[in-house]
């Protein structure tokens, strides 16, 4: 098989050699966006009068010919060709001749594989900033909802304060909106065009860099074409931010978990992302959940696997960045996937108001009222807090809770005690009265939420 680049070479790999240093199993997911890159190229070429405009309308006809066969998953690629790059000119000389062989005037596919993957992150990218943003249109729907639903808030997994269900849910909706930031800034290193760097040393033909960034999209072109073609940091950037995402949704997903136990049974998952047990009938898995946050772990590797590969490289391309499209492929299947998942499981999941409201009266987490209460009598906090220490002693000693105190048990402790101790101790109350800025208020959770609706609908526009 004669290599497209093998006049220097006497003999020829034997093909579990080509098969190793392939990647067209991997990169033919490029095809779109190396086609899009080449009708860029090519039409500068005709601009900058490097080929005729006959020549041009005859490679495009061809060109047009191959992405709508693409587009149809009619293409077929081989190892022999190794890449995606190589595979196109090899089915377009092909197509139309030998003519297809002078495409690849003035680039190389060091700048055209990077071009590539500039303009598959920019379009992933966009999809995933619009997926986070229906996962929190998810998110404020279900907060609506439960802006009174009580629950008990937690530190170190152990009860702490009752909160509103709305204000727990909305803590994602600001992570989510941080995420969404985080790839939306990167937008600005993603959408700028290696495309004429060469495979490290620009070209001697008079090509038009700023023309073909036009044409694909890009708001500017790579200044170095050392940097253009070796550059990799936009990938890292998508897995660092894909990587915070992850961690995000697999904190959630481990609330998930917890809350839909038999333990919890504070919600309920749809039947559609939950799955049984093949022996026991009875068993309701979150399978869903679960897998989000086990696939974490996998977005994490694709990040710490890049950065290695990169590590220790010298400029300018170097056969070791054949390495960064599988985890970037990777993690773009996962992100997506894990997104639309949880948008439907929040979107569809029951609430157990009732059992969220009774948990937050068989606990202690109304304790640090009691304290706030002989604060603001006058009492040193410190001092309160033994106090109530004290009562929440007694009350475990005795199997009560502090609701079930009678007020001369309250004065024994502390004179400051009077018959109002029983209202501050009610867990509705509690979460009323928590008015501060990003507070748990009802009212405060209310004006979180229209704020964030605010946000959501500025960006729509």
């Amino acid at each position: 098989m004669k290599k497209l680049w093998g006049g220097r070479f006497q003999k020829t790999p034997e093909k579990w050699v080509d098969e190793f240093g392939a990647s067209i199993s991997f990169d033919q997911q490029l095809v779109e966006e190396d086609i899009t890159g080449s009708l860029a190229h090519l039409a500068m070429l005709k601009k900058t009068g490097i080929i005729s405009g006959e020549e041009e309308l005859q490679i495009k006809s061809g060109l047009e010919r191959l992405l709508e066969k693409a587009k149809n998953n009619e293409l077929q690629f081989s190892t022999d060709y190794e890449d995606i790059h190589l595979n196109l000119e090899k089915l377009l000389i092909d197509e139309i001749g030998p003519l297809g062989g002078k495409l690849h005037t003035a680039r190389s596919r060091n700048d055209q594989v990077a071009t590539d993957m500039h303009l598959y992150l920019k379009k992933n990218t966009e999809m995933v900033i619009g997926l986070i943003g229906e996962f929190q249109h998810e998110l404020i729907k279900k907060a609506e909802q439960h802006v009174e639903t009580i629950l008990p808030g937690y530190t170190h997994l152990q009860r702490a304060q009752p909160i509103s269900f709305a204000h727990h849910l909305m803590a994602y909706f600001w992570m989510l909106e941080r995420d969404k930031e985080r790839f939306s800034d990167s937008m600005k290193r993603i959408n700028k065009s290696p495309l004429g760097c060469g495979a490290l040393a620009g070209t001697t033909f008079p090509i038009d860099r700023e023309y073909t960034a036009q044409l694909l999209g890009f708001d500017s072109i790579y200044e170095n074409s050392l940097d253009g073609v070796s550059d990799r940091d936009f990938i890292l950037e998508f897995l660092s931010n894909s990587s915070l995402l992850m961690m995000h949704l697999s904190r959630f997903a481990e609330e998930i978990i917890f809350w839909c136990s038999q333990e919890f049974k504070f919600i309920e998952l749809d039947d559609t992302y939950a799955t049984g047990s093949s022996m026991m009938p009875q068993k309701k898995n979150p399978d869903m959940a679960e897998l989000i946050r086990g696939k974490t772990g996998r977005v994490y590797g694709n990040l710490t696997g890049l950065l290695t590969i990169m590590k220790g490289l010298p400029l300018a391309y170097n056969k070791d960045l054949q390495e960064d499209k599988e985890g970037m492929f990777d993690t773009v299947t996962t992100v997506v996937g894990s997104l639309k998942i949880f948008a439907g499981m929040i979107e569809s999941m029951k609430v157990n108001e009732n059992i969220m409201k009774t948990a937050t009266m068989q606990d202690f987490s109304n304790a640090t009222e009691l304290a706030d209460y002989l604060a603001k009598k006058g009492m040193p906090f410190r001092e309160a807090h033994e106090v109530v220490g004290k009562l929440v002693y007694t009350c475990i000693e005795e199997n009560k809770y502090l609701l079930d105190l009678s007020l001369n048990s309250f004065r024994e402790a502390s004179h400051l005690f009077e018959e109002d101790v029983f209202e501050i101790l009610d867990p509705y109350a509690a979460v009323k009265k928590r008015m501060s800025a990003g507070g748990t208020g009802f009212k405060k959770v209310e004006e979180a939420i229209e704020k964030a609706k605010s946000i959501m609908s500025t960006v729509k526009e």
